[in-house]
């Protein structure tokens, strides 16, 4: 097998501490598969009982916004005037929405 310098892909892991909770990022690692990446996660992430699931991701699968995209990704869309109830004619004979 080849070793992380040789191109082992990245991994982010996800863990969920308790049935009920979220999964929350806990870091990062490198392995060849999937397979291999959880069972690492496993040892890396949950070596004292702190989690009741794994989820592992591989990094180029993700695709997210940029912090630096902020502003103008999470700006209301003011310019979308279909998004707005007065955009549309509400007919006579409706009396309550």
């Amino acid at each position: 097998m080849s070793s992380p310098e040789r191109g082992w892909p990245l991994w982010e892991v996800f863990v969920r501490s308790r049935r009920g909770l979220s999964h929350n990022h806990a870091g990062s690692l490198h392995a060849a598969d999937a397979e291999m990446a959880l069972r690492n996660a496993r040892d890396v992430y949950t070596r004292r009982n702190e989690g009741c699931s794994i989820w592992v991701v591989r990094a180029s699968a993700i695709t997210a916004s940029s912090p630096d995209e902020k502003d103008p990704f999470f700006a209301p869309a003011a310019d979308k005037v279909y998004r707005h109830p007065t955009f549309y004619d509400i007919p006579d004979e409706v009396r309550n929405l």
